[in-house]
């Protein structure tokens, strides 16, 4: 119920904000959602393809690090759509990739976002953990960072400006 409860804020966030955004024109063409690996993340986020955006907890950042090249924007968070689309501003041509702990959440979000306009995203579907869709971010040993709230915080800022 929690998780329902979480995914409608999310929803109501986004309506909320309008996503209403320049978007290059090269993802208005995307017509299905894109998805990649843990591992094809890794390498486009080292060499700036996408920007990496983890949207687990601050708990869950915490428990098992947040990987090497990513940020965190917690979804729960009430300003969790507007970073993002102060990202997109800020990055109007770069994909932003989105992972979470098993692939659900990240689905989850960018489906409910490209349907509403806010394209150019991908998930990375089998996340952090692994699960259905694949071994996961630490089964495959790619580097983690501490998730802790100042490390979480200065990378965020990095990229945030």
């Amino acid at each position: 119920m929690a998780n329902l409860m979480t995914r409608r804020s999310v929803i109501f966030s986004i309506m909320a904000v309008g996503v209403a955004i320049a978007i290059p024109a090269k993802f208005l063409m995307a017509a299905e959602k894109e998805t990649m690996t843990a591992l094809d993340a890794y390498g486009a986020a080292q060499s700036g393809r996408i920007i990496l955006v983890d949207i687990r907890t601050p708990g869950e950042w915490a428990e098992t690090g947040v990987g090497e090249g990513a940020i965190g924007l917690d979804m729960q968070s009430q300003t969790f759509v507007s970073d993002l689309s102060n990202l997109r501003l800020a990055n109007p041509d770069t994909k932003i990739a989105i992972i979470c702990r098993t692939g659900s959440r990240s689905n989850y979000v960018v489906t409910e976002l490209n349907k509403r306009g806010f394209v150019g995203l991908v998930d990375v579907a089998e996340g952090m953990a692994g699960g259905s869709n694949g071994a996961g971010w630490i089964p495959q040993g790619l580097p983690t960072y501490a998730g802790t709230k100042a490390e979480v915080g200065k990378r965020r800022a990095t990229v945030l400006k």
